[in-house]
């Protein structure tokens, strides 16, 4: 099921995608949450109802009529990153100046994990402000994102899929002349906007093996990352089982995975983001995640 958050003249709710992706079935009109995170906190019995509403078409509206906001448009915390999680993305951000690690190995021993703030979440087609961005140096970070379902903490690798409720896109829009100056990433990462996410939250049902999605990311339509979950060094088991042996894991966390190589900084020189440009990221079967940039 691909459930969304929508919004139209009477505001904002969740809904679910037709299967030919032409309407929107209201949710919230059936007696369900208006909000996603209270929805995925309802479990199976919210996927029940949610089912029987998507297949009787009832409360259906055209997408053409709606606008898609982020599936979880202001998440209860913070959302989880990771950093430095594909080879090669490892060694071009190594090489780049811009990593605080840098001296260390290339690839990382462990899982690097960071967080971005509520509000740097948008949805699909909003603009990512780089204005707020004064070094000028704005680059992009195509990732796909775990959301889960069930809580818990201490959650092993061999129960992690029972926790996980589906899976979104996220952009890890990033300052990278903030980045490095701060030597740590938050600040970097968390300006206003930039997060963008969506277009829709994939249930983990629909997707029976996530190392089998592919992410590519494209700027101004040239193809700048392309490569297989797969490829991640350090799997989602193994994120899941890292961040919840002593963090209580949460219905509806998000959990960005890492991006694959092709970032701006990758580029000799360097190629950020300049205003007017629009940054498209895919995995389907969530979709395409796309924004334009706003640099003032």
């Amino acid at each position: 099921m691909k459930l969304v958050t929508f919004s139209d003249s009477t505001g904002a709710r969740l809904g679910a995608l037709s299967a030919d992706g032409q309407s929107v079935i209201d949710l919230a009109a059936s007696g369900l949450p208006k909000n996603m995170t209270s929805f995925i906190a309802m479990g199976d019995e919210g996927l029940k109802t949610a089912a029987a509403a998507l297949e009787s078409g009832e409360n259906a509206l055209p997408v053409s009529g709606v606008t898609l906001l982020a599936p979880i448009p202001r998440p209860v915390r913070n959302v989880f990153c990771v950093g430095k999680n594909y080879y090669e993305h490892s060694k071009e951000f190594h090489n780049s100046g811009f990593d605080a690690s840098a001296g260390k190995n290339a690839i990382p021993d462990v899982p690097i994990f960071f967080t971005k703030p509520p509000s740097s979440v948008i949805g699909p087609g909003v603009p990512i402000p780089a204005y707020l961005d004064t070094s000028h140096a704005t680059d992009y970070e195509g990732e796909l994102a775990v959301v889960i379902g069930t809580g818990g903490r201490g959650i092993s690798k061999e129960d992690t899929f029972d926790h996980v409720y589906g899976y979104t896109i996220v952009n890890d829009v990033t300052a990278r002349h903030l980045q490095g100056l701060h030597r740590q990433w938050f600040i970097g990462k968390s300006l206003d906007g930039y997060c963008p996410m969506g277009p829709t939250l994939v249930t983990a049902d629909d997707v029976p093996d996530v190392g089998k999605l592919r992410l590519v990311t494209r700027v101004n339509g040239d193809v700048r990352q392309d490569a297989l979950i797969s490829d991640l060094i350090f799997d989602i088991p193994t994120l899941i089982e890292t961040a919840s042996a002593g963090i209580t894991l949460e219905p509806g966390d998000i959990i960005a995975t890492g991006t694959p190589a092709g970032v701006g900084i990758g580029f000799d020189p360097p190629v950020y983001l300049k205003s007017g440009d629009r940054v498209s990221i895919t995995i389907e079967p969530i979709g395409e995640l796309s924004n334009t940039v706003d640099a003032g």
